[in-house]
């Protein structure tokens, strides 16, 4: 596999998955990481966007 920066990167495993959430500790592959996540916090927390501000209820009305 090649990486956006032109990295190419091998996996010796018969099959793979692919992150897609940038929490596996082995990016690119998946290390299902994103199961081990619930609420807010984590070691993955920093990969994680920031949530949606949601508007405040003088805007709302």
């Amino acid at each position: 596999m090649v990486l956006e920066d032109g990295t190419v990167v091998r996996s010796d495993r018969p099959v793979v998955a692919l992150c897609a959430c940038r929490r596996s500790r082995i990016f690119p592959w998946c290390d299902t990481s994103h199961r081990e996540i619930r609420g807010t916090g984590g070691p993955a927390a920093a990969h994680r966007p920031p949530p949606a501000a949601e508007p405040s209820q003088r805007e709302a009305q």
